[in-house]
């Protein structure tokens, strides 16, 4: 085993065992799933207009304005423009957080436990980082490079604890991104079986497909939710034509597959529905 590898699996699954952080974990994430109730908020912060999730792709922005600034401190460079580096990494933590904090309000378990340890060690190495852009602006140059070093080391072991969560664990990853069915036509049910307002889950080449009538009309979605792999099949047709994965809460629209809202931001899997002799066919649309 890699020595690092073998460092961290140790600490990493002693995070993972701490039950102690629950009830911590608990109220932050009630307060979060709270400010993200309303739609457009849930949506900007998933990434759902994005097509995928936001946080990752904002994590660059503060680390590579620290990073940067701490390359100028290492290096000799010019020291208001390594401030101003810090002042940016600053300010671009605050939406960088809100986004994840969105995405891990959304764990579970082991996985929100060590998500909360990622936020914590986040949270401290931006109090650091603004504490080295006050001592920086006071003059305190050498002090506040101090900081900014050891906060830096402190961002980067966070990112392998969210590194493990998205890479190990495979949280935000899209849950349908290896399905291949054939593209041939496929027989799935009888159009008797698919009455108006149900649910009904079917498979093809061991995919899940979902199939809803609704105005007469049979419409199909793959039937795992690209957020976490929840049963759509086993959630709640609503009557604005989407249907909401009984897990999170994400609603994708029946006809095309787009996302309604988040937390997914990945569109389902539409298909194509044919009726011929009193049997319903189906492939993959595209």
């Amino acid at each position: 085993m890699p020595a690092i590898a073998a460092a961290t699996r140790p600490l990493i699954h002693w995070i993972q065992r701490q039950k102690a952080l629950d009830p911590l974990g608990e109220k932050v994430s009630g307060w979060v799933h709270a400010a993200t109730r309303p739609k457009s908020v849930k949506n900007v912060l998933s990434g759902s207009w994005l097509g995928h999730q936001l946080h990752p792709m904002l994590t660059d922005l503060p680390i590579g304005a620290w990073g940067a600034a701490v390359a100028l401190d290492l290096t000799g460079g010019e020291k208001t423009a390594a401030r101003r580096l810090v002042g940016l990494g600053i300010l671009a933590s605050a939406p960088t957080a809100l986004a994840g904090a969105s995405d891990w309000s959304d764990t579970y378990g082991e996985d929100k436990r060590v998500g909360l340890v990622h936020a914590l060690a986040n949270a401290s190495a931006s109090a650091l980082q603004t504490t080295s852009w006050l001592m920086r602006r006071r003059g305190h140059h050498m002090a506040g490079a101090a900081l900014s070093l050891v906060a830096l080391g402190l961002t980067l072991s966070s990112a392998y604890l969210g590194g493990h969560l998205s890479f190990v664990r495979g949280i935000g990853v899209n849950r349908t991104a290896f399905q291949e069915p054939a593209d041939s036509w496929t027989d799935v049910a009888t159009d008797a079986e698919i009455t108006e307002g149900t649910l009904r889950r079917v498979e093809v080449d061991g995919v899940p497909v979902l199939l809803v009538r609704t105005a007469g009309t049979v419409r199909a979605l793959s039937a795992v939710c690209t957020h976490a792999g929840g049963p759509l099949d086993e959630g709640t047709l609503d009557a604005d034509g989407c249907v909401t994965c009984p897990w999170h809460g994400s609603r994708f629209r029946l006809q095309d597959g787009t996302v309604d809202r988040g937390p997914a931001s990945v569109p389902e899997t539409c298909w194509d529905v044919r009726v011929d002799d009193g049997r319903i066919l189906v492939r993959p649309a595209g």
